[in-house]
C-alpha cells in the first residue's frame, strides 16, 4: 500500500486522537481494577496484563464472539508463545484469559471473564452486569482496548454508567501509540514490537471506520445517529485529516475491499 508523507502524516494525528490515554506518565497509579475488552492486538493485550501483575489489579476480561475473535485466534496461532493455546470454540474471554495465564502467570483468582459480548456496547454492557452479580463497585477501572478504538471505548463506557451514582472512573489506557513510519521507502506501523499488529491494510480500515463512527451525524454513533454514546467532540484538525485521506485512491481502496 503506497502512501504519501501527508497521508502518513494524517494518519499518525487520527491514530494519536483515537488513542485516549489518561495514563500517568511516572508513578503509580490508582486504581482497583483493570478491564481489557476483546481485540487481536498482542502487545496490547499483554501491556494489560503486565498492568494488572504489576499493580496486583483484578483483570476483567471482556468479549465473546465478535469482529475480532478469529482475528485473535490467528494472531494467537502465529505467535511462538501462544501458538500452542487451544482457540477453537473458545471466546476473546477465554482467550485472553490464557494469555494473561501464558505471559504473566496470572491464576484464576485475579480474573474475571464475561464471555457473551459482541460488541463494545455489550461490553460495556455485560461488564456492567457482571460487576454487579459479583457485588463489586471499583471505583477507578483501568480501561484498555485496541489503541485505536480507545476513544470509543471510552464513550461506550461512560454512557453505560451515565446514570449510575456509583459509576466508575475510567482511566483510559491504550498502552502504545500506534506510529506509521516510513523504513527503507515503506510504510509499516511502530509504537510496539511488530509481532501481533495490524496489517496495514487493516490498520487504514480500522482506523477510518473509526472517525465515521465517532462522528455525530446519521451514519455515526452518537445521538444524531446509532445513539450508542454520547456526543464525542472531533478537532477540527482530525476531520480535515479524514476527508483528505478520503479523497485517496489507496485509502478508497482499503475501504472497498473491506465491504
Amino acid at each position: 500500500m503506497q502512501l504519501n508523507h501527508q497521508a502518513i502524516q494524517d494518519l499518525n494525528l487520527i491514530a494519536a486522537w483515537l488513542a485516549l490515554d489518561d495514563m500517568p506518565v511516572e508513578g503509580d497509579i490508582e486504581a482497583d481494577m483493570a478491564l481489557l475488552a476483546g481485540h487481536a492486538v498482542l502487545p496490547n493485550i499483554e501491556g494489560a496484563v503486565a498492568l494488572a501483575k504489576r499493580f496486583g489489579l483484578p483483570l476483567l476480561l471482556s468479549g465473546g464472539v465478535g469482529h475480532a475473535t478469529g482475528a485473535l485466534a490467528q494472531a494467537m496461532a502465529l505467535h511462538p508463545l501462544y501458538r500452542d493455546i487451544e482457540t477453537r470454540g473458545k471466546s476473546e474471554a477465554q482467550m485472553l484469559a490464557a494469555i494473561a495465564r501464558v505471559f504473566g502467570g496470572l491464576d484464576d483468582q485475579m480474573l474475571l471473564l464475561e464471555g457473551a459480548s459482541r460488541h463494545s456496547g455489550e461490553n460495556a454492557a455485560f461488564s456492567q452486569r457482571l460487576l454487579d452479580a459479583r457485588g463489586l463497585r471499583p471505583q477507578r477501572v483501568v480501561l484498555i482496548q485496541d489503541p485505536l478504538l480507545q476513544r470509543r471505548a471510552d464513550a461506550t463506557f461512560r454512557w453505560q454508567w451515565r446514570e449510575r451514582d456509583d459509576a466508575p472512573r475510567f482511566i483510559n489506557w491504550p498502552v502504545f501509540t500506534p506510529v506509521v513510519a516510513l523504513d527503507a521507502g515503506m510504510a509499516r506501523i511502530t509504537g510496539a514490537p511488530p509481532q501481533g499488529l495490524w496489517s496495514l491494510e487493516r490498520f487504514v480500515q480500522l482506523l477510518m471506520g473509526e472517525v465515521q463512527r465517532l462522528r455525530n451525524d446519521e451514519q455515526g454513533y452518537g445521538p444524531r445517529g446509532a445513539g450508542f454514546f454520547g456526543e464525542v467532540a472531533m478537532p477540527d484538525a482530525v476531520d480535515a485529516a479524514w476527508h483528505r485521506l478520503m479523497r485517496l485512491p489507496a485509502v478508497q481502496a482499503q475501504l472497498t475491499a473491506r465491504r
